[in-house]
């Protein structure tokens, strides 16, 4: 059944792409030709998102309060349809960085934050994909068959689908596995509340149950309200990642469509099946931390469905790594080689050669996830050396003109520098006493301030304020459109 599925998926992704005309520009193989419809770019966004970094990484903390990352989430997705899309299309991006180079007066720091969410994917995304699938799977299948011979393989399918199809045969696949994925994690949490018997409160400290978390949880109540906010704009918003599928569509308004029906799925269906089964897992079998979805699904799944779980899980995986790889090479291709290489006049070749790169530089790293504690907390805390000091570029460019763009990187080298310090220096991290999601507005805000404090003491210019006027007339010429 797992091969069978897994055929099936990819005749289908077939199917639907085999009668696209391919032109090798960089919109035909980064933005699909600007040809999905609202229901591919929901597949495509929620499937970037949706892998076993949440599946095991979320259900490993075996408390519901990890829940709130996802529904958090809608902040974000509401931020990336009304406030961003219509940027992204009145200035024609392919790369969320070329709205940078477009408020700014130099190229400079397009290159900087392009190559940041670069060296993130090489060395975080991707490989963390291939880590908690290739766990989950070794978990499901035996110890026996070491985790990276199940990561190996996940990785060079998914480096399949983006050689040989680009941005709409990943869409596609994403939306296809999706809808498999979706339907069977919902069973697994029918499976695992069946298991015992509906209650899951009975024996579970009362820490695992509750959605307001204390000051030492991972998620302290109050941090919904500070950093919580900010760090699901840079996601959704901000991230290549993300926005590259919601840059696909024809129209402004076919987009935001897209971005409605995944913040529909963020909100009615992920936050359960991130959750419940961890708690679940914990009153069957304790504290198991990363393993816990894996052991819960061994236990209550019949035997006849483990090959389906198998390719859900594989899905999940494949459609994140390759969506993840289809923007690594796009950041790639559009951001660096075109302006320090030269013109490239076939993309399909350029991004075969960099997917390979990519593909075997993310397997060597799959080892150095083997150590982690939970993958999605060290996930969520690398996450914030960039995450705030690139958002504080996008929130300087869009409500200031007349910032340098030498001030901008000043603003987001003061961001990495701060809060590399407050993650791995253990005691300025006591001094300061705070929460790593609170010390994220600390970043953010800080890292504005350095960068108008540049601009106006370093550069000699004074900083325009112009609020939200950008917004209002992107929103404005959408609409028209």
């Amino acid at each position: 059944m797992f091969v069978g599925l897994t055929a099936l998926v990819g005749l289908l992704t077939w199917w639907k792409v085999r009668s696209a005309k391919h032109d090798g520009s960089e919109q035909d193989v980064f933005l699909a030709g600007k040809g999905l419809s609202w229901v591919f770019v929901a597949g495509a966004i929620t499937l970037t998102n949706l892998s076993t970094d949440q599946l095991v990484g979320m259900n490993g903390n075996q408390m519901l309060l990890l829940a709130w990352w996802e529904i958090a989430g809608f902040v974000g997705l509401m931020t990336l349809a009304f406030v961003f899309v219509p940027l992204y299309y009145r200035y024609n991006c392919t790369t969320v960085t070329e709205l940078l180079e477009r408020r700014y007066d130099g190229r400079s720091i397009r290159t900087l934050i392009s190559a940041i969410f670069i060296a993130g994917n090489l060395l975080i995304y991707l490989p963390a994909a291939l880590y908690s699938g290739g766990l989950f799977l070794q978990s499901l299948f035996g110890a026996q068959i070491p985790l990276i011979y199940f990561s190996l393989g996940l990785a060079l399918i998914g480096a399949a689908y983006t050689v040989f199809g680009g941005l709409r045969a990943v869409a596609v696949m994403d939306t296809f596995s999706g809808i498999g994925i979706l339907a069977l994690a919902l069973l697994i949490v029918f499976l695992a509340l069946a298991a015992v018997d509906f209650d899951i409160v009975t024996g579970v400290p009362f820490e695992r149950l509750s959605m307001v978390g204390a000051a030492d949880s991972p998620i302290p109540f109050h941090t919904l309200f500070t950093g919580m906010a900010f760090i699901q704009i840079f996601y959704w918003s901000t991230n290549q990642n993300i926005t590259q599928k919601a840059m696909a569509a024809p129209t402004v308004k076919e987009a935001q469509k897209g971005v409605f029906a995944a913040a529909a799925i963020r909100i009615l269906v992920v936050p359960p099946i991130v959750v419940i089964p961890g708690v679940v897992a914990y009153k069957l079998f304790g504290d198991v931390g990363d393993a816990a979805y894996g052991r819960l699904v061994a236990e209550v799944l019949p035997t006849w469905l483990s090959g389906a779980f198998a390719a859900m899980v594989a899905a999940a995986v494949i459609t994140t790594f390759s969506a993840v790889l289809n923007s690594t090479v796009a950041l790639y291709a559009v951001d660096f080689h075109e302006q320090f290489i030269g013109e490239v006049k076939n993309h399909w070749k350029l991004g075969a050669a960099m997917s390979v790169f990519a593909t075997v530089l993310a397997i060597v790293m799959v080892p150095v996830f083997m150590n982690a504690e939970s993958i999605i907390n060290l996930l969520q805390q690398l996450n914030g050396l960039s995450s705030m000091p690139i958002l504080s570029a996008f929130i300087v460019g869009l409500l200031f003109r007349g910032v340098a763009a030498r001030s901008a990187i000043a603003g987001v080298v003061w961001g990495i520098g701060l809060y590399a310090l407050f993650t791995f220096e253990e005691s300025f991290a006591a001094a300061i006493g705070i929460h790593y999601i609170d010390f994220m507005v600390v970043t953010l805000f800080t890292s504005v301030a350095a960068a108008l404090a540049f601009n106006r003491f370093a550069l000699g210019r004074r900083a325009e304020w112009i609020g939200f006027e950008l917004f209002r007339g992107a929103r404005e010429e959408g609409a028209a459109a």
